[in-house]
């Protein structure tokens, strides 16, 4: 190690309980809105996905609070509701313009807590929110039966849980101390040549990626060299219950919703020859596409990124009684879209399906759409966006990747112990990877003709056909096999790591 490198490693573990205080807090702030009633400040959708500012406004008010940030005006709230803070040297005599420009970028919002699940099966010893309740007490049978990779039990006391632990509260947590160690350490090139713009972003849970969305379309277009990313390093856990913990992850398939809207004719269940039943023509294309995924009859196979998936993922009928014949049946496949797939594609596919053919000579209309998302972010910014989210692979000879590894052995390697390399540990070297879920990364990919972006050779971006995107690697604290269920938790060690990388790798980058 040199210098730089011992110093980050000893603050990452001096402020690593500062991190998991503001972990928890982070947790567990919805628990002081969701059971109140509304009239005394109560939100019973507080802590989900849209609904997370209490929370962004507790991570504003403790990143100047701490000194993540050089004043209170390098940390806000743009347009969108993302919190957005900045960090500098700017006595390294190096013009804006010429400095790396490296993002964080985690999202803040989480599914749904299940809290009463939480208590019921882990026996009252944890709580979604305020975690663990009784230490003596917790349901080891349960959760290790439930999660994918737990430590053994003697390493418990490692472990923060919580809804949001994982995915993804312990990234955004990683940026925040990454900044403060970054600027505490200014004076030894920690931010030599470099802007580290960092994001937690919101309504990633059901509108992937919409926050960097709002960055490509909104923000970045005229604006000059200073705010268009050189790297891009997604906090999201990069973590796998079988290959071990931290890994580097360089892509992830992309993901559309695709909306299937079959209207009939509405009559009395006891003369259906009355009617044109649109549930049961409707049952039929969700039987024909699964049929059709199974033979993999319109799908490309991907050898880093796998191939492209589709299933029926959502339903509602409009119907006047259960003794009726209903008169709608809406409902959406969730298409994962490898290398080489197109969103129009995937939508002609199933257009042109026999079982849609059928029910449009019977009469009915048969309609096939991406759906427009329309929910309003946690300040009210409407994104109305289609929902199509574009995979993306950063190449693995990119100086980008390279970096990382070698940053990864510069603070990461030294600081872990075990030499066992088994399932979800942590390993000596480093891991190069992919997602098997979607994260903001699929918010970053532009069409690549769009050219109002000032991008110069320098940043180096990523083309991929139809798509461009700035290079962009995830690392972050998280098993992704423990996301999103009852017990989700995240590793203390995993969240010092981070925290260490992240505060190493824009110096790196810049000198690379």
């Amino acid at each position: 190690m040199n210098s730089l490198d011992e110093n980050i490693s000893v603050l990452s573990k001096k402020y690593l309980p500062l991190a998991e205080e503001l972990l928890k807090e982070a947790i567990r702030i919805p628990a002081d809105y969701v059971d109140k009633p509304v009239d005394q400040g109560g939100d019973p959708e507080c802590g989900l996905s849209n609904h997370e500012g209490p929370r962004l406004k507790y991570l504003k008010k403790r990143i100047t609070e701490i000194g993540a940030v050089r004043s209170p005006e390098d940390v806000w709230f743009d347009e969108y509701g993302n919190l957005v803070w900045t960090v500098k040297d700017p006595d390294d005599g190096i013009p804006d313009d010429k400095k790396r420009i490296i993002y964080f970028d985690g999202h803040t919002d989480t599914v749904r807590a299940l809290r009463d699940q939480w208590h019921q099966k882990t026996d009252g010893s944890i709580d979604a929110y305020d975690g663990v309740l009784k230490l003596n007490g917790l349901a080891h049978d349960f959760l290790r039966g439930e999660l994918g990779y737990l430590p053994p039990d003697d390493e418990w006391d490692n472990l923060i849980f919580g809804r949001g632990s994982a995915d993804q509260l312990g990234g955004v947590i990683s940026q925040i101390i990454a900044t403060k160690i970054a600027l505490e350490l200014v004076k030894e090139g920690a931010l030599k040549g470099t802007i580290i713009r960092a994001y937690a972003t919101t309504a990633e849970e059901d509108n992937d990626g919409a926050g960097p969305m709002y960055l490509m379309n909104k923000v970045l277009p005229g604006s000059g060299p200073e705010l268009v990313p050189d790297v891009v390093i997604l906090s999201e856990g990069t973590g796998d219950a079988g290959k071990g913990a931290l890994g580097i992850y360089r892509g992830q398939r992309g993901r559309m919703q695709i909306e299937v809207t079959v209207t009939g004719r509405s009559c009395h269940g006891s003369m259906p020859w009355e009617g044109l039943n649109p549930l049961e023509f409707g049952s039929a294309i969700i039987t024909e596409a699964a049929q059709r995924y199974n033979d993999r009859e319109g799908f490309k196979d991907d050898s880093f990124l796998g191939h492209g998936t589709r299933t029926a993922s959502f339903a509602k009928l409009d119907t006047p009684s259960d003794c009726a014949v209903p008169d709608r049946f809406k409902f959406r496949f969730d298409r994962r879209l490898t290398v080489g797939e197109n969103p129009d594609d995937a939508v002609a596919d199933i257009d042109g399906f026999e079982s849609v053919k059928k029910a449009r000579e019977a009469g009915l209309s048969v309609d096939v759409a991406v759906p427009v998302y329309e929910e309003l972010t946690w300040n009210n910014y409407r994104p109305g966006n289609k929902q199509i989210y574009m995979g993306w692979a950063t190449p693995e000879d990119h100086p980008a990747l390279q970096t990382a590894a070698e940053v990864y052995r510069m603070v990461v390697s030294p600081n872990v112990e075990t030499q066992i390399e088994t399932e979800g540990t942590l390993r000596k070297e480093p891991r190069i990877d992919r997602w098997i879920f979607s994260t903001d990364g699929v918010g970053f990919p532009i069409p690549a003709e769009k050219s109002d972006i000032q991008i110069s050779d320098r940043k180096n971006w990523v083309h991929a056909g139809e798509y461009k995107h700035p290079p962009m690697f995830g690392f972050g604290p998280g098993i992704e096999q423990n996301t999103h269920k009852i017990g989700e938790c995240t590793d203390k060690r995993e969240l010092r790591l981070a925290i260490a990388f992240m505060a190493r790798f824009p110096s790196a980058y810049a000198s690379s």
